[in-house]
């Protein structure tokens, strides 16, 4: 019962990860119709730029994580306004072709700069996070994990719920072409939706190294994984990738503890394939009719 309890934790804070960073992902295929292959790239920036500014540049760890989020959040603009505005209106193929060139050049500078090595963060989290529950001993990592990803969660929800920008995000995503029509800046839209993106790949990227290191190879696989995520929750659906990450999480860390570790990677892609026979809309996507 203890091991299957710590399997449970860890499975439900990675499980938030993936969640979160698969939001980032369907929030760009809802607002602009493009699958972002270059989201594992956009999580391996997010851990190096933690990395330079806690290690090279020597800054606390609260200040390196605020400037890599927002130096997250600048590349997701940055991206959207150079390379991305410019292709508005050509074919979607595109777009995609391009998004799959700026994950090759992301991970060959990376690869450039710091090279393939595995780096690790300092150990700064304190003991206090540390969950004891009889015999079951949860690592700070985890509990932190879980804080953060509550955290980024809840101000995600209230943002889209409450704030104008928010509302005006799930208008186009709900009807492009109405919410151009009431005057909602569709070009900004995009912008934001690039840059939260961005931001909420890099939180998770800098999270995983803290857990696993920093390697370009291992986070830029992992973002793969968010393909299997938002195809399990629905590739429409924000609130379908949080639970779809959940799931892929705990199945990941339940099938690495009573089956074997070589096993958890390849059953995201076992249970894409599942759902793209049986349900191929995913668990709360939309099924589109189209009438000729």
């Amino acid at each position: 019962m203890d091991f299957f309890m710590q399997l449970l934790i860890g499975g439900l804070s990675v499980g938030f990860l993936y969640g979160l960073s698969a939001m980032g992902f369907v929030m760009i295929f809802k607002s602009s119709s493009v699958l972002n292959f270059a989201h594992g790239e956009l999580l391996a920036i997010g851990a190096y730029f933690f990395l330079a500014l806690s290690t090279w540049a020597n800054l606390s760890i609260p200040l390196s994580f605020l400037l890599a989020l927002g130096g997250c959040f600048v590349l997701g603009l940055l991206v959207e306004r150079v390379f991305l505005r410019p292709l508005i209106g050509e074919p979607l193929i595109f777009v995609i072709m391009l998004t799959v060139g700026l994950a090759a050049m992301f991970k060959g500078l990376i690869l450039l700069i710091w090279g393939g090595n595995l780096y690790t963060y300092p150990d700064f989290l304190p003991k206090i996070l540390e969950i004891r529950w009889g015999l079951i001993r949860i690592p700070p990592v985890y509990g932190t994990t879980l804080i953060i990803g509550t955290l980024f969660l809840t101000l995600f929800g209230l943002f889209f719920k409450f704030s104008s920008q928010g509302i005006y995000m799930r208008s186009v995503a709900d009807n492009q072409r109405a919410a151009l029509s009431l005057g909602v800046n569709v070009k900004r839209v995009f912008a934001l939706s690039w840059a939260i993106a961005a931001l909420v790949a890099g939180m998770s990227g800098m999270v995983l190294g803290i857990i696993n290191g920093v390697n370009v190879h291992n986070l830029s696989a992992i973002g793969l994984k968010v393909f299997p995520v938002v195809i399990l929750g629905g590739l429409d659906s924000i609130g379908g990738a949080i639970i779809g990450g959940i799931i892929i999480g705990l199945l990941e860390t339940f099938t690495g503890g009573y089956l074997s570790p070589s096993l958890r990677d390849v059953v995201p892609y076992i249970v894409l394939v599942l759902i793209l026979l049986i349900k191929p809309y995913g668990l709360f996507g939309l099924k589109e009719i189209e009438r000729v």
